[in-house]
C-alpha cells in the first residue's frame, strides 16, 4: 500500500486519501521542553523593566512542572477505549532552549542554545520533569515527537539582537530575566525553518533547514534514545525541503493544522500527513462539550481520524493555573467520546502509520484491525517556498 500510494503521489493528479472503518482519536500537542518566562520572580523582573504582562494568555506561558505533566498523565491513565488502551498524547518536543548564562557572558554577540538532554539553563528548576515526561512514555500515555530545536528562526533572532535598540533591547531584557522571547509580542522572530524579515522574507535554504533539523533530531535521540516518527514544524511552516530533511533522518509522519479537512495521505517524501480537526485550547477559549463532539462527528462521518490539538500551555500552573480547568474539560470531552462511540480507538502517529501501510497496529490487548478505504483527492500543490 505505500509503495503504491507513493507512485501514484508522483504520477497521477489525483492521490489515495485514507479514510477508516472505525473512529480514531488522537491527541497533538506542541511547545514541550521550551522555557517561557522563568516563574513568578522572573515574571516581576520583567514587569520593573517595564514590560507591561497578563495582556495576553501567552504573557504567562512558563513551562510544564513535573507535577503539571503527573496530572495530565493521572488523567489519560482513567479513560480508556474500546480495547482498554489509554488516550496518548503526542508531545512536539523543542530539544533545546537558550543557554541565557553563555549569551549574557559573551554580552550578546552570540546565540548559544543547551540541548535538553543536558537540562535546563541558569536559574530554571524543574524538578523531575524530565522523569514525569519518561513514567508517562513508559505507561503509554505520551508518545514523543519533534516539534525543533527552537521554535524561532535563528537568523531572525541574530538580526534583532545586533540591533543597538528597539527588537535589539527587548530581546536582551528578556534574557538577562531568563525568558527566551515572548511570540504575541515579537512576531518578527519568525519560526525556525522560516525567516520572517531580513535579510529576505521566506524559508530559509535547504542546506539550512537540514542542518536545523539534523542538529534537532540528534537532540532529540539524546533526549529519547531514538529518533522522531513523528514531526511538527514550528507554526506550521515547513515546505518540500523540510519534508525532505525530515524524511533523512527516519521521519514517517507530518503533523498539519487545520486549515483545511483532509484525510491522511502521502507527499513526495513519503511522509503521511495528517490534518488536526479541532483545536483544544482552553487557556485562550472554552468551547462548550456538545461543538467539540460536533466537530469529531463531523471528521468520523467522512471516516476521518479526529486529531484534537492542544498546546502545552493548557497544562501549565506555575504562573497562572491553567492546567486544572483544561484537565477537566479533558475528562469530560473524553468521557463524552468514550460513551458516544463504543467501538473508539485511541492512537497515536505511529499507530496511524500502521494502520495505513498494515491495516493494523498493536493495541494494549495485542494487534487491532482497522479497515482502510483509499479515496482518490486532488493532488496539491507542492510545498514551495
Amino acid at each position: 500500500m505505500l509503495d503504491r500510494a507513493r507512485q501514484l503521489w508522483r504520477s497521477e493528479k489525483s492521490v489515495p486519501g485514507f479514510h477508516f472503518s472505525r473512529p480514531l482519536v488522537l491527541f497533538h500537542s506542541n511547545d514541550w521542553g521550551r522555557a517561557g518566562v522563568r516563574d513568578q520572580e522572573g515574571y516581576e523582573l520583567l514587569r520593573s523593566q517595564g514590560i507591561q504582562l497578563g495582556k495576553h494568555p501567552y504573557d504567562f506561558y512558563t513551562m510544564e512542572s513535573a507535577e503539571d505533566v503527573g496530572a495530565l498523565n493521572a488523567l489519560l491513565a482513567r479513560h480508556h477505549d474500546s480495547t482498554g488502551r489509554s488516550p496518548c498524547v503526542v508531545m512536539n518536543f523543542l530539544t533545546g532552549n537558550i543557554n541565557f548564562p553563555k549569551v549574557i557572558k559573551e554580552d550578546f554577540q552570540q546565540l548559544h542554545m543547551l540541548p535538553l538532554a543536558k537540562g535546563l539553563p541558569g536559574k530554571w528548576k524543574r524538578p523531575g520533569l524530565f522523569e514525569a515526561y519518561r513514567e508517562g512514555i513508559k505507561t503509554g500515555v505520551f508518545h514523543p515527537a519533534l516539534h525543533g530545536m527552537t521554535h524561532f528562526c535563528g537568523a531572525a533572532m541574530r538580526q534583532r539582537l545586533a540591533e543597538p535598540g528597539g527588537a535589539g533591547d527587548l530581546i536582551r531584557t528578556l534574557w538577562r530575566a531568563e525568558t527566551s522571547y515572548i511570540q504575541w509580542r515579537m512576531p518578527w522572530i519568525g519560526y525556525e525553518y522560516w525567516n520572517s524579515g531580513k535579510p529576505k522574507v521566506g524559508f530559509l535554504a535547504a542546506e539550512e533547514q537540514q542542518k536545523a533539523v539534523r542538529q534537532a533530531a540528534e537532540n532529540f535521540a539524546r533526549m529519547f534514545l531514538h529518533f522522531p516518527v513523528s514531526v511538527c514544524a514550528p507554526g506550521g511552516h515547513a515546505n518540500s525541503d523540510t519534508h525532505e530533511a525530515w524524511a533523512k533522518f527516519g521521519a514517517r509522519v507530518v503533523q498539519n493544522g487545520n486549515a483545511t479537512i483532509l484525510p491522511p495521505h502521502f507527499d513526495d517524501s513519503g511522509l503521511l500527513n495528517v490534518y488536526r480537526t479541532i483545536d483544544f485550547e482552553p487557556c485562550q477559549r472554552d468551547l462548550p462539550i456538545e461543538k467539540y463532539m460536533q466537530l469529531a462527528e463531523g471528521s468520523f462521518s467522512r471516516g476521518l481520524p479526529t486529531v484534537v490539538s492542544m498546546h502545552s500551555i493548557n497544562f501549565h500552573s506555575s504562573l497562572r493555573n491553567f492546567r486544572d480547568p483544561t484537565l477537566q474539560t479533558l475528562e469530560e470531552l473524553l468521557s463524552a467520546l468514550e460513551k458516544k462511540y463504543p467501538d473508539l480507538l485511541y492512537v497515536h502517529d505511529a499507530d496511524l502509520h500502521k494502520i495505513v501501510t498494515q491495516g493494523k497496529f498493536e493495541g494494549s490487548q495485542g494487534a487491532v484491525t482497522v479497515t482502510v478505504r483509499e479515496k482518490l483527492i486532488p493532488k496539491l500543490p507542492g510545498l514551495k517556498s
